[in-house]
């Protein structure tokens, strides 16, 4: 007796009823929740597609582990904790870094900068040669020659080029002594770089256009920031523990430094995603719910076709919360029939883009990072939808129909 109730709505859900709008309109409630799911899948794949996308920028770029300190902007690089931290089993390359902004002055064009010094290590770092542009090689010193390599908005900014001539003058303020009006001058610190050759392209403007890498001496001389860092840019083995190795790190480091992996170290971009990524998410599990009430005026003019049928269930020993909940079942039918149905089509569609990009970004190739929009499917996201639609299909549900079978039953 206990299935009893889901066998009768199961057999209702089927069957022909009495007048053929009821069966029109149990579908248009389906598709209804049909489409708000599959409305679910694909937006919230394209989201995680962007996420997905911005994120394999970021990875030729920044580093892996990076430690910085948690007070002030620098630290000195030879802290017994940073040397134990280089000194860990897992590290393959550490490298020290000195960052700050400066401006850049070339010909008549000057503009504000971040320079980025580095060891010659970097390129075993990060994947900077995998998004080069140029006839030369990522470069940083040669004898008592030091060299530059800007982003490319950058070097558009200040009409550079790929590789530009002469030197680019770079202006810091000077850390220590008094400012001399007479000889204003003299206030800041000034030296120059030449052309590496090439230039570098993250597709990312908050690189592209502000960093300039070059020589960590190059920067500890022009920031007055001898014997000191800025952060430790760590990568690990092949095969190394990465959460295991960053949790060691956080314990070396204590409060006197901060560990941050590559999206920590771009948590304003991916929390902007994210919330965006909820709002979505809101916003069209409103319109779901609006669908799933859809539901209700399937089931009410199946109780009102049912009334002959609900009689002879009393007469077999039916009581009425059990009649109730026949009704409760085929509501909840639906809603899951809907909700399975649109995520298989979303994820048939999600599928189509990833393979044939129908949804293209602009008409020119070129234009943008990618031709079409990025898919990518997530489990979680998948499991969540699959309970969102079931939850709000069986809560629109469940107190029309209580009132409905007290009324019309």
């Amino acid at each position: 007796m206990a299935n009893f109730p889901f066998f009768i709505a199961r057999r209702y859900l089927f069957s022909k009823k009495s007048t053929h709008a009821i069966n029109i309109i149990s579908a248009i409630s389906v598709i209804g929740v049909a489409v708000g799911t599959l409305a679910l899948v694909v937006t919230l794949s394209v989201f995680n597609g962007f996420h997905d996308l911005v994120a394999s920028f970021f990875t030729s770029f920044d580093p892996q582990i990076k430690v910085v300190p948690t007070m002030g902007k620098t630290a000195p690089s030879d802290d017994p904790i940073l040397t134990e931290i280089k000194q860990l089993p897992a590290i393959d390359v550490a490298t020290e870094c000195v960052e700050d902004q400066a401006m850049a002055v070339y010909n008549d064009r000057q503009a504000m900068v971040k320079v980025k010094g580095v060891d010659e290590n970097f390129p075993n770092l990060t994947h900077i040669n995998d998004i080069l542009y140029g006839d030369g090689q990522f470069a940083l010193a040669k004898a008592n020659l030091q060299y530059g390599t800007p982003g490319i908005q950058l070097a558009q900014n200040l009409a550079l080029g790929v590789r530009w001539r002469g030197y680019l003058h770079l202006f810091a303020p000077r850390r220590e002594g008094q400012l001399d009006m007479t000889h204003p001058e003299e206030a800041f610190v000034t030296d120059s770089l030449i052309s590496s050759g090439v230039v570098f392209n993250v597709q990312q403007s908050k690189y592209d256009r502000d960093y300039l890498l070059a020589p960590i001496a190059f920067a500890r001389n022009l920031f007055g920031q001898q014997g000191m860092l800025s952060s430790l840019e760590l990568r690990l083995k092949e095969g190394a523990n990465f959460d295991g190795t960053k949790k060691e790190i956080e314990r070396i480091a204590g409060d006197k430094y901060k560990v941050m992996d590559r999206y920590e170290q771009q948590a304003e971009t991916f929390n902007i995603m994210n919330i965006e990524k909820l709002l979505a998410y809101v916003f069209l599990s409103f319109i779901l719910l609006v669908a799933c009430f859809n539901i209700i005026g399937s089931l009410s003019m199946l109780i009102i076709d049912k009334k002959e049928d609900v009689q002879t269930l009393r007469n077999l020993g039916a009581d009425d919360k059990q009649i109730t909940k026949i009704f409760l079942f085929e509501g909840r039918m639906i809603a899951t029939a809907g909700a399975v149905l649109g995520i298989i089509g979303g994820l048939l569609l999600c599928w189509i883009q990833q393979q044939f990009g129908v949804v293209r970004l602009g008409d020119s190739s070129g234009n943008f990072v990618v031709d079409a929009y990025p898919v990518s499917v997530h489990f979680w996201d998948i499991i969540i939808i699959f309970f969102t639609v079931i939850a709000m299909g069986w809560i629109a549900v469940w107190y029309p129909v209580r009132q409905l079978s007290k009324k019309l039953l």
